[in-house]
């Protein structure tokens, strides 16, 4: 089941950022770097954060989520997160979906992950991404951008 996370219910947020380190800790082995700023993040700032979180429910557990901004008819996912436990489960999958049918109107989505997160980069061009570049955002890391354009009828 896939829902918005109340951010009032603290002990869901809790297992949300829980979730979250373990997820981007792979994340950080998988590209070598282990200053991704959501594994330096507070409980306190994470709370603060201003992003709408989707969680993705496994027998009344949290499992994964996906956070997104709007701005205007174009939505940038800014963390895709699954546990470890749960990976290779279709729950990112999921949760892209479920992100696309909840914005019929949204022209363009954009995602980055870590140039060499081949799991994340393989995932979001299953899913009709586009490659766009990579960027380099602190010497000798790397980010890949990917867009998914739509037209509206």
């Amino acid at each position: 089941m896939i829902r918005q996370i109340d951010f009032e219910d603290v002990n869901l947020v809790h297992d949300l950022y829980d979730l979250q380190k373990a997820s981007y800790l792979i994340e950080a082995e998988l590209i070598r770097f282990f200053d991704i700023p959501a594994l330096k993040e507070s409980f306190q700032e994470f709370k603060k954060c201003g992003e709408i979180f989707f969680g993705y429910f496994e027998e009344g557990n949290l499992a994964g989520a996906v956070s997104y901004e709007l701005v205007g008819v174009e939505l940038n996912i800014c963390r895709m997160v699954v546990h470890p436990s749960h990976f290779r489960k279709g729950i990112a999958k999921n949760l892209l979906i479920y992100l696309e049918e909840s914005f019929p109107d949204i022209v363009s989505i954009t995602v980055s992950t870590g140039r060499d997160n081949l799991p994340a980069k393989t995932l979001y061009l299953k899913n009709g991404f586009q490659f766009v570049r990579d960027i380099e955002v602190v010497p000798g890391l790397f980010i890949s951008c990917f867009e998914k354009r739509r037209s509206i009828l």
